[in-house]
């Protein structure tokens, strides 16, 4: 397998996207909120005259949020899926690796945000990293809380 996958981190955990998906890293600096959005739907963003919405993957996890109002930077990785551009906050971009093996299942336990995320386990030069389903991601929770 020749796939180059992005490593980040999100929630503390390091793991793998696929990096043909992702068409930039960027620093997000301030937010729009969308009123009655879904509670991982973070805001709107502007990057380069384009919308992006923002997902706190964190909370896509359901492993807490990402205060990203803090008048602080944070990173995030820039997708596109079904023609909209979304940006997924991560707490940290590591490094670009290369697949070493095709996704396997994962057996051990890893909580309800990862395990409806995971597409399974991938070796690389960096040991194994959980490989990130971005369409799940932006998803979101299968049982919603809409945001006040």
């Amino acid at each position: 397998m020749n796939e180059l996958l992005l490593i980040v981190s999100i929630a503390g955990s390091r793991v793998a996207l696929q990096a043909a998906a992702v068409e930039s890293v960027v620093e997000l600096e301030s937010l729009i909120a969308v009123p009655r959005a879904p509670a991982h739907l973070a805001g709107l963003s502007a990057l380069r005259s384009r919308v992006l919405t923002v997902i706190d993957c964190q909370r896509s996890l359901e492993l807490g949020s990402t205060d990203l109002n803090d008048g602080e930077l944070h990173e995030a990785a820039v997708v596109e899926l079904d023609g909209h551009h979304y940006a997924l906050t991560v707490d940290a971009v590591e490094d670009v690796v290369e697949a070493l093996s095709e996704p396997v299942p994962v057996r051990g336990a890893m909580g309800d945000g990862w395990e409806r995320v995971s597409k399974g386990m991938v070796e690389t030069e960096e040991g194994p990293l959980l490989l990130v389903d971005i369409a799940a991601l932006v998803a979101g929770p299968a049982v919603e809380v809409r945001a006040a």
